[in-house]
């Protein structure tokens, strides 16, 4: 076995480091674009008299830094050549995107808002994976470089988790589909010219096949956002919305009819690695800087890393950084080398042990920097507020656990790759 990360990812990573000392941190510090990462954070971000969506000069920053990426060869790395990418594998994405969350906050790589010099863009990776030759004509430019936003419709507000009981129907009329019901959580619908939107086409609640994905237009007369939904931590681009008797042509259908479930899944294993390697990245600079801080603050006359109360926590969490760090880079490994449903079981792993991980090291941050680290002058209560998200979505940690208790006591088939230990 060896554990070296490759050269060329290591090449790369100095590459990156050098893009954004260059071109990133610049803009970051001109016209008070600071006021984004600073403790004016939220209120800079947010746009509370319009629903509390992500103000439109922040946005549009975000943008600027994605072309700047782009042009630099950056934003495009996992996709495949002809798309304009590297061919990044699930390891380098892994690594990089720990890499750059590791940094702290700042305009390379903001989590709240899916933004990074390395584009986590799962829509294109789903649309070269599962869209016909006309979607790929239609979708693929605008998808790569970050220019056409896509909505994903899966979460319905009486189901959660449950996808397959899902009340979202459609019906096929004539050469039309019809489409009635509701969704929740439709990040980025206040933007979005098209939400994907999953619905029961055959079969009976509870069912995994019989579920549909369509390309729907936000215009589209019948879908309606009936809310923005406010968080924990602001702004918000998540929408929830109705559809009522809501037409699409038979070209709207996305991977196949009553394919949408497999859809999800292969979705779901790519972006909660990815998360998975953000929050352990997030978790490392919160531990790194509790460290740092301990070493100078003197209470009493004493440096705070003296005491054994400061540094046992931080020895727990440093311990279990390591150690989801090494399930982290072995599953992406795994990943590459036999696909992304092999590794289901590891990925729920990660998803659980990083994200819990993640918030227990803001909270003892903030812990040992004192009020300081309660307030918004330090970054880890956002920290916290952004990556305690993910223990819910995508599949709450009860749903990773039970999928995890699914394989351990058989009651889920094992699929584990050749060569691949898994218990």
């Amino acid at each position: 076995m060896d554990f070296e990360i490759p050269q060329h990812l290591q090449d790369y990573l100095q590459e990156l480091d050098d893009f954004i000392a260059r071109e990133i941190k610049p803009l970051e510090e001109g016209d008070d674009n600071i006021r984004f990462f600073d403790h004016r954070r939220e209120h800079a971000r947010t746009d509370w008299d319009n629903d509390g969506i992500p103000r439109e000069e922040w946005e549009e920053l975000l943008a600027t830094v994605r072309r700047k990426a782009d042009a630099a060869g950056h934003f495009r790395y996992p996709f495949p050549k002809e798309y304009g990418g590297r061919e990044g594998s699930n390891l380098d994405m892994a690594v990089i995107r720990e890499h750059l969350a590791r940094k702290g906050l700042g305009l390379h790589n903001d989590l709240q808002n899916e933004s990074s010099i390395v584009g986590n863009n799962v829509g294109l990776l789903l649309m070269l994976e599962f869209g016909n030759d006309a979607q790929k004509t239609q979708w693929s430019e605008g998808l790569a470089s970050g220019e056409v936003m896509l909505a994903f419709g899966i979460t319905e507000a009486d189901h959660g988790s449950d996808m397959t009981h899902m009340d979202t129907v459609a019906e096929k009329r004539g050469n039309k589909w019809v489409i009635n019901g509701g969704k929740s959580w439709n990040t980025g619908v206040h933007k979005a010219e098209f939400d994907l939107i999953f619905a029961r086409t055959s079969g009976k609640a509870g069912d995994g096949d019989g579920i549909t994905a369509f390309f729907v237009p936000t215009s589209s007369k019948g879908f309606k956002i009936e809310e923005m939904l406010w968080t924990f931590n602001m702004p918000s681009d998540h929408g929830r919305i109705s559809l009522t008797d809501v037409e699409v042509d038979e070209d709207a259908v996305f991977g196949g009819v009553g394919r949408g479930l497999h859809i999800v899944q292969h979705f779901f294993n790519e972006n909660r690695i990815r998360q998975a390697a953000s929050s352990l990245g997030a978790a490392a600079y919160c531990i790194e800087e509790a460290v740092k801080y301990a070493k100078v603050r003197k209470p009493f006359g004493r440096p705070l890393a003296s005491n054994q109360g400061i540094q046992f926590p931080l020895v727990k969490l440093h311990t279990q950084a390591e150690l989801v760090r090494a399930l982290l880079y072995k599953t992406a490994w795994a990943m590459d080398k036999y696909g992304a449903l092999s590794v289901s079981e590891q990925v729920s792993m990660l998803n659980y042990a990083s994200n819990k991980l993640c918030c227990e090291a803001a909270d003892q941050a903030m812990q040992v920097h004192g009020g300081m680290g309660y307030s918004r002058h330090k970054p880890f209560e956002h920290i916290y507020r952004h990556h305690r998200r993910y223990r819910i979505t995508e599949g709450a940690e009860e749903i990773q656990m039970r999928r995890i208790g699914g394989y351990l006591f058989g009651f889920m088939d094992r699929d584990a790759p050749k060569g691949v230990r898994v218990g």
